[in-house]
């Protein structure tokens, strides 16, 4: 039962995924828990039920772009970093390894142009890893394999700077199963 079974909790970038590449999670124990536009608070709710309760040996945390946004009204790195906290702490606390993801660049959001959000991207995926490396869970850095110059997605990995494309989850694909991997090794 529940053989190395993975929950990917996230947002559009989460649940897109899985309608832009449903061949990467047929025939696997992973279960896509994203929903469109969330933001982290959302997400910490949630996480009992669609998380825990799932009795996953795994997690893989993919948050944070939406807050920056201000998707359900303004939102520090700091708060931001305490309901991803939240969320580990749970994790841990039921014994599922977390696997903390980078946010993706961004250049611009869409549907809320000129906040500018590349910088405070990269604070907020320096303040995951540190928390990541302090508190024993895999960072997986999407970041830095998918970033153009402008620090936002180039047009083959996004299709309007935040969503990927087929081939922007291709390489994301590569890196999650590898985070998978270490993850159920230890």
């Amino acid at each position: 039962e529940n053989e190395n079974r993975v929950v990917f909790m996230g947002n559009s970038i989460t649940i897109g995924w899985l309608k832009t590449r449903p061949e990467f999670f047929k025939g696997k124990p992973y279960i896509n828990r994203g929903i469109s536009g969330q933001t982290t608070p959302q997400m910490l709710i949630r996480f009992r039920q669609d998380v825990i309760d799932l009795k996953p040996k795994v997690v893989t945390i993919l948050a944070g772009t939406n807050d920056i946004a201000g998707n359900t009204g303004p939102s520090t790195l700091k708060m931001i970093m305490d309901n991803i906290k939240g969320m580990a702490e749970m994790a841990d606390a039921n014994n599922i390894k977390v696997i903390l993801s980078s946010t993706l660049p961004a250049y611009d959001y869409p549907w809320k142009p000129g906040l500018e959000p590349a910088g405070k991207i990269i604070k907020l995926n320096e303040m995951i890893k540190e928390y990541a490396n302090t508190h024993g869970h895999i960072y997986l850095d999407y970041f830095s394999k998918m970033v153009d110059e402008r620090n936002g997605l180039p047009k083959k990995y996004a299709r309007d700077e935040v969503h990927p494309t087929a081939e922007g989850y291709m390489v994301m694909e590569s890196l999650v199963e590898a985070a998978i991997s270490e993850a159920l090794k230890n």
